[in-house]
């Protein structure tokens, strides 16, 4: 029998899970994006503010930011976890890039309903 020592990694699937469908939603917002940007009649401020003054797109656009910050969660957590082997330095930049993605996702989300 294999005794794990636990050291705040998480070994499972859901992380793996998580990572391939957040890359999945940001992969099909590009796209979306792409196709409602090159629509546009012309490239100005007013029809960029067009585009975006729906719900969906806010929505859509808030979602890609959501999965793109849990997507850089999870690797950069792993990145930690592999290479930084103290624990209290790693506990301190897991709580630093923690709050700074919360941060910027409340930031990403005031830009886009201040619109």
């Amino acid at each position: 029998m294999v005794d794990r020592i636990v050291v705040g990694a998480h070994y499972g699937l859901k992380d793996w899970l998580g990572q391939r469908i957040t890359a999945c939603v940001m992969a099909l917002y590009t796209v979306l994006f792409a196709v409602q940007a090159l629509g546009l009649p012309e490239m100005n401020y007013a029809n960029w503010r067009a585009m975006f003054a729906g719900g969906f797109m806010r929505f859509a656009t808030f979602l890609f930011f959501a999965c793109l910050f849990y997507h850089v969660w999870v690797g950069i957590r792993d990145i930690y976890m592999d290479y930084v082997k103290p624990a209290g330095i790693r506990l301190a930049l897991h709580a630093v890039t923690a709050l700074l993605l919360i941060g910027y996702l409340g930031w990403a989300a005031q830009a886009l309903w201040r619109l």
